[in-house]
């Protein structure tokens, strides 16, 4: 593993698939400033490379990809530290978000609070059969925020308002059901799990999917009609890759 800073390792393969690791943050990968810091300029040091394909996000180990953020740092926080803390949080939401290529969450074990939001702004969820789910911050005295406004539209309101409410915690099956994930492993099965959908993702054009990714994020933030007009653009714009004239000529030819 390459050690990009004393909290992110990532281990790259021939086809431009990045393993990016949470890394020297305890057993669960808990969010400090120092880990959320490390990891999203892990992401950052990435951004530009323009081969790479696709990222897997996991932790060390197998108990979690983040099982949180850090309560023993945030129970010696007032108002101002509070705010510096979360938005460190944020920005590496919002790095994973804006990231081009597809980011898959490896999710093994437990995924609560921050980890949870960390993997709603990741683009594939996919679970161990035993993960577990939750939002606990309201037991422990604060709402949560930031991404955590990403799961009323992967969820609907009903069920994230549940989840950030009542501070339950669900399984991987009801995980899928509502939506939350995207793939539950049988057991033992998580890596082969997330392999599928990266040879999924390495079928298609990589230049089409940033252009995807970047449509998905409007969809998320603009109004249907906008959402509609903007793509038109975007579509055009395909055609500048080469990538429509390369795969649709190979595609033809297979047909002949």
């Amino acid at each position: 593993m390459e050690m990009l800073n004393p909290h992110c390792g990532i281990v790259r393969d021939g086809r431009g698939v990045v393993r990016l690791a949470v890394c020297n943050a305890g057993s669960l990968n808990i969010l400090s400033s120092a880990v959320t810091d490390g990891v999203r300029e892990g992401f950052e040091n990435l951004v530009s490379d323009r081969s790479v394909r696709a990222i897997i996000l996991t932790g060390q180990g197998e108990k979690s990809m983040i099982g949180g953020a850090d309560i023993r740092e945030m129970a010696k926080l007032d108002q101002k530290s509070a705010e510096a803390f979360i938005t460190r949080l944020r920005d590496l939401c919002e790095t994973i978000r804006r990231f081009p290529a597809p980011v898959i969450a490896r999710l093994p074990g437990w995924c609560l609070g921050g980890g949870l939001e960390v993997a709603a702004a990741c683009d594939v969820r996919i679970a161990a059969d035993d993960a577990k789910f939750g939002m606990p911050e309201v037991k422990v005295g604060i709402p949560s925020v930031i991404h955590a406004a990403l799961l009323p539209r992967l969820i609907g309101m009903g069920r994230a308002r549940w989840l950030v409410m009542t501070a339950e915690n669900i399984d991987a099956s009801t995980a899928l059901a509502w939506g939350l994930v995207d793939h539950v492993a049988p057991s033992g099965g998580l890596d082969d799990a997330v392999e599928h959908t990266v040879k999924a993702l390495l079928e298609c054009g990589p230049e089409a999917l940033r252009i995807q990714k970047q449509l998905c994020r409007h969809w998320e933030e603009l109004p249907l009609a906008e959402s509609v007009n903007l793509s038109v653009g975007e579509f055009g714009k395909s055609f500048l890759t080469g990538e429509p004239q390369r795969m649709m000529g190979g595609f033809l030819n297979r047909k002949r």
